[in-house]
């Protein structure tokens, strides 16, 4: 249970701050009383109202019994669908990042957290964790955001510094207001002095006179004062709104951090804000959704600690995914062991334990995905006999593996196609033709490779104009190799050539070349929606090779060439290369092929020869 929650909390909250990060504010608004408005999102006429028409009103919901997430009044499967499979095909095919410079990058991240754990961080271990972070940024797997986190700290070790001088000139200042509030006093005093003395022999216009004289001495020193106490709030105004911003930018960089599923970064992130920030104010500045969104999930206020220990748990559970989906494999046990696979490249796809992952067992979740995708296709090719083999091919290699479904269904259809059979003899035998027609298509297109279709080949056309008819038609689409016809038709040529055993074999070859067309074709389709492009023209163009005459293969085949046109273009320059006995360029070109795609057999094909020709065998 704690994992389905944290599982939904971590999608949900990914979802919300990625599409309300906006909603920080770049800068706070002047004056003290505006900066709570502008922490807590800005006012509603602002940023958010506009990000509300442009993404949507819904928070990301996700239901993890369902593997469903809602946004935005849409659903999807988030383990179903052309991103995601993409991305985590790509990963089951990477190779473990245990080389020696993903060890020294992890021992970088490792030596920054514990100079920046609980009580270890001193003066001198942040200043060498902050030295550390340009080093950390060398290596690919950090993509630069090493060096985003060092230039935040820089930003706020210079925004402290610029504090410093504000509270140097603060103290100047005063000094200033006091000498002139004390010579302003001191002034009053002396003409109050000089009145009482001549109080005697005053008469209305020398009292007047002395006013004016007092006022006069007295107003230089106030106007100053007043301008000193101006220069004053004005400097305790920027002081504030200056440590306010670093952290906004600060607390964003975090979120960022998380939202990438960087853990290790937001770790590292959050030690480094309490190490430079010692005021104890770890509040979040957050919009109101994802405020909300992150106290339900959390049970507390969004602070720099939730967002600490929130990724710490998310590792965690990365962890425990990794070693299910280990014991898991060991047990054969692939279709969980994949789910579970899935379910922690998703939460943590950069968690060391993830990347570490030997390939040749992620390989195994990868065969047992492929032969799944291999069974529906089969089972959309309507070939049986095909999909039989891959549901006992699963049986033994996924123990798990439930496949009664698919196995009731090929059943099914064989029932039925056996029953539509039946009345199509019933009919033959009837004279009833329009039910015979009808009857034997129906039981075709359930069934094409039925071998029983033939056994009622006797019974079919009885007359023979119309079976003479049908053996020349067949002969006059084999001669002009429409094969396409044929199997459009299939269930009238397969009556009529049932007493022409030659003619029948021949048809029986048309149809199972027909099959491996179309099953070749349902294929490509799939690889497109994947947008696998390359890998669906490849998987048409072996095809092609074989029956270059079909017109719906030549038209699929014409319209992967044009979606995969960089990688077409480029295998062909190396065919022809390898043509005209330039074998160096062609060499190049087929690796650069293979660049673009790498599971290309031709590109892999043209290597090896290539090679054989330049580094002989002996």
């Amino acid at each position: 249970m704690k994992h389905l929650v944290l599982l939904s909390g971590i999608w949900s909250l990914v979802g919300v701050l990625s599409t309300t990060s906006a909603q920080v504010p770049d800068a706070p608004a002047p004056g003290p009383t505006n900066a709570p408005a502008a922490r807590s999102g800005g006012s509603p006429g602002a940023a958010p109202k506009e990000q509300s028409k442009f993404l949507g009103k819904d928070v990301p919901v996700f239901d993890p019994g369902t593997e469903l997430l809602t946004f935005d009044g849409k659903t999807w499967n988030v383990s179903n669908n052309r991103l995601f499979e993409a991305r985590f095909e790509k990963y089951l095919n990477a190779p473990e990042a245990t080389t020696a410079q993903d060890t020294e990058y992890q021992a970088i991240i490792t030596q920054i957290l514990n100079l920046l754990a609980p009580g270890n961080a001193t003066r001198e271990h942040i200043n060498l964790a902050f030295r550390l972070l340009p080093r950390g940024s060398n290596f690919d797997i950090d993509a630069r955001l090493c060096d985003a986190l060092a230039d935040s700290v820089y930003t706020v070790w210079r925004a402290q510094r610029r504090q410093d001088q504000l509270v140097m000139a603060n103290e100047a200042l005063e000094q200033e207001r006091k000498r002139h509030e004390w010579n302003a006093q001191i002034a009053g005093q002396d003409k109050k002095i000089e009145g009482t003395a001549g109080s005697s022999s005053k008469s209305g216009d020398s009292t007047m006179t002395n006013t004016v004289k007092t006022t006069t001495v007295i107003t230089p020193y106030a106007t100053r004062l007043v301008e000193t106490m101006a220069l004053i709030k004005a400097n305790q105004t920027k002081m504030a709104l200056s440590e306010i911003q670093v952290k906004v930018e600060f607390q964003a960089l975090m979120v960022q951090f998380f939202v990438q599923r960087r853990y290790q970064h937001v770790l590292m992130a959050t030690r480094f804000y309490r190490a430079i920030f010692n005021d104890g104010d770890s509040k979040l500045n957050l919009g109101k959704e994802s405020k909300d969104l992150f106290e339900k999930t959390s049970g507390s206020a969004p602070t720099v600690s939730t967002l600490d220990s929130m990724a710490n748990e998310a590792i965690r559970d990365v962890r425990e995914g990794i070693k299910a989906f280990e014991f898991l494999v060991e047990n054969k046990e692939l279709e969980s062991a994949t789910k579970r696979l899935a379910e922690a490249f998703t939460i943590g796809e950069y968690v060391p334990e993830v990347r570490t992952l030997p390939r040749a067992k992620k390989r195994q979740a990868l065969e047992f995905v492929q032969k799944t995708k291999q069974l529906l296709s089969t089972l959309e090719a309507k070939d049986y006999t095909e999909a039989e083999k891959l549901l006992d091919h699963l049986a033994v290699t996924a123990r798990d593996f439930d496949g009664k479904k698919a196995r009731a269904g090929i059943e099914t259809s064989r029932r039925v196609a056996q029953f539509r059979l039946a009345k199509a003899r019933n009919a033959a035998t009837s004279g009833d033709r329009e039910t015979l027609e009808k009857e034997l298509t129906a039981a075709t297109e359930l069934w094409p490779l039925n071998p029983q279709l033939a056994e009622v080949a006797n019974l079919i056309f009885s007359q023979g104009d119309v079976q003479g008819k049908a053996v020349g038609d067949f002969e006059q689409l084999v001669g002009q190799k429409n094969y396409r016809q044929i199997f459009d038709n299939s269930a009238r040529y397969i009556a009529a050539l049932a007493h022409y055993p030659e003619k029948a074999k021949q048809l029986q070859a048309v149809l199972q070349n027909m099959t491996r067309i179309e099953g070749a074709i349902l294929r490509a389709n799939e690889m497109a929606r994947q947008s696998n492009y390359p890998g669906a023209w490849e998987g048409v163009e072996k095809i092609a090779a074989d029956f270059p005459d079909d017109s719906k293969l030549n038209q699929v085949r014409a319209d992967f060439t044009t979606q995969a046109a960089d990688f077409v273009r480029t295998l062909r320059s190396a065919q022809d290369m390898e043509k005209k006995e330039q074998v160096g360029s062609s060499l190049a070109w087929f690796l650069k092929a293979q660049k673009i795609y790498p599971q290309s057999e031709y590109a892999t094909e043209g290597i090896e020869r290539l090679v054989k020709r330049i580094v002989p065998e002996g």
